[in-house]
């Protein structure tokens, strides 16, 4: 059922001029000790500059206080916190003897029995197999394309502390994100429009591939599913009430799109149905949304306000296997929304937080970062999120550019930074207040040009006391336990 123009505004007149506020994660300003969302005007009221001041501490009722300089140069951390390498490409181990893959991307973890924590790792590679250092390992059985480096890692961390690690899937390409599916699985998505013949693969990519962490033979063979459809895949989460999947893309020129896909009528979802189904089934929709007054939206940048809410329909693809024409680039500009680099998505709150990691040029209005709240019920999406355009990444204090997401347990939202300059995991509380929870010390440059890959695969345990997230390049997953806490509702 598609929301009108004419209901869209009616039902905005009633809630306020469409500022309506929705989820248990109410709007959040992104500036250090920044105001609540309900404070912060635009862009640049939510700036970047904490005139000075410590924020996250203690004292102020949120975060954690100040991240401490990390003597190995690897992680900052808060007082009280500590961290553990699980993983390190070229130095751990796979089960079977390769080294493990570098570029540790998009994660989820899984409940083990006995205390076992599972969590599968994307791994994005791509280009020429043979150019790649750590690529994942062709395991028999395991492999979609010989040609492509990338594919998955399961870990299995144990209650001691011991850790396993092996091929979940292998010669897929880019895999960047994806997401945990209610059935406890993972949809790993290739970040890539190659099809057979180009970069030296032998077969398409730009699909969605499912991983079970639980049982190896459900993983031979694999199989894209192509009915989510062939484009650059960045995440995908699945609304467990309804069954639909909601899908970004992280492309540009044009920029990408917000997706849904439909399952057939009678359709049950569960452990390897997916890998059922026929190329077409379903149906795969782009978003078209409306603000409050009813005005058609070509770019969720137009959004410089927290909280501003616009109405979504959805709009059929054409071509969702894009043979000939890239999906996104088979709608003219009037016919759907487009917001540049749609990366991490994450359920919670009854529906869809999807991060937009910044705007530039291509887009209509810059930013460093938003996520959107895209709440099924109701058919709207929300602005959450909203980094100003950071003046100096090179300065801590500042954040900018989100990617992958998670939400805590322990209240708000917890983001992987991947912009310029200096690399932080963030967390933003309930209402409003964000603040550091690490810093990458890891120094890829030199003192006088120093360069930090992004954090990725931030998610938390099944049991909420360890955080994990990676080091990007050169590929090093991280476990960080201390004092976590309910951050307090009144900030």
């Amino acid at each position: 059922m598609s929301l009108t123009r004419r209901e869209f505004s009616r039902k905005s007149a009633i809630t306020g001029a469409g500022v309506a506020i929705t989820g248990a994660v109410g709007s959040l300003a992104t500036a250090p000790g920044a105001l609540a969302a309900e404070d912060t005007a635009d862009i640049a009221g939510s700036g970047h500059d904490n005139d000075g001041q410590e924020y996250g501490d203690h004292g102020h009722g949120f975060g954690y206080g100040p991240l401490i300089p990390d003597p190995k140069g690897i992680l900052a951390l808060p007082k009280g916190f500590s961290y553990k390498v699980i993983t390190h490409a070229g130095v751990t181990k796979l089960d079977s003897g390769e080294f493990t893959p570098g570029k540790h991307d998009g994660t989820a973890t899984f409940e083990g029995p006995r205390g076992v924590t599972l969590l599968v790792t994307n791994h994005e590679l791509r280009g020429v197999r043979a150019g790649i250092a750590y690529p994942v390992p062709l395991a028999e059985g395991l492999v979609y394309d010989p040609a492509a480096p990338g594919g998955c890692s399961v870990v299995e961390v144990r209650r001691g502390g011991e850790v396993a690690q092996w091929v979940g899937i292998s010669g897929t390409a880019q895999n960047c994100a994806g997401g945990r599916t209610p059935w406890g699985t993972w949809l790993t998505c290739e970040e890539t429009e190659d099809l057979a013949g180009k970069n030296g693969q032998t077969k398409d990519h730009g699909y969605v591939f499912e991983v079970d962490p639980y049982d190896r033979r459900a993983n031979r063979d694999p199989k894209p599913i192509k009915a989510l459809g062939r484009y650059a895949h960045e995440a995908v989460v699945i609304d467990p009430k309804r069954g639909h999947a909601y899908l970004s893309e992280d492309a540009d020129s044009p920029n990408g799109l917000l997706y849904r896909w439909v399952p057939p009528h009678g359709f049950k979802h569960g452990r390897g149905q997916l890998r059922t189904l026929a190329d077409d089934a379903g149906v795969l929709q782009a978003t078209r949304c409306y603000d409050s007054g009813g005005r058609f939206v070509d770019d969720l940048s137009r959004a410089t306000k927290i909280g501003t809410v616009y109405g979504v329909d959805w709009i059929d693809v054409p071509d969702r296997d894009a043979r000939t024409t890239s999906v996104r680039k088979q709608f003219a500009d009037k016919d759907i929304t487009r917001a540049r680099k749609l990366e991490g998505m994450w359920w919670g709150d009854g529906g869809v937080y999807v991060v937009s990691s910044y705007a530039r040029d291509e887009s209509p209005v810059q930013h460093d970062g938003s996520v959107w709240f895209y709440d099924p019920k109701r058919r709207t999406l929300t602005l959450k999120v909203l980094f100003g355009v950071n003046p100096d990444p090179s300065k801590d204090g500042a954040f900018d550019g989100p990617d992958n997401i998670t939400v805590s347990p322990y209240g708000g939202l917890i983001l992987a930074e991947d912009g310029e300059g200096i690399q932080h995991l963030i967390g933003a509380t309930e209402r409003g207040r964000t603040y550091p929870i690490a810093r990458n010390e890891l120094n890829l440059g030199t003192e006088e040009d120093p360069d930090y890959s992004e954090f990725a695969g931030v998610v938390f345990s099944p049991d909420g006391k360890t955080l994990y997230a990676s080091i990007q390049t050169p590929g090093i997953m991280l476990a960080i336990t201390g004092p976590w806490k309910r951050q307090s509702h009144r900030h």
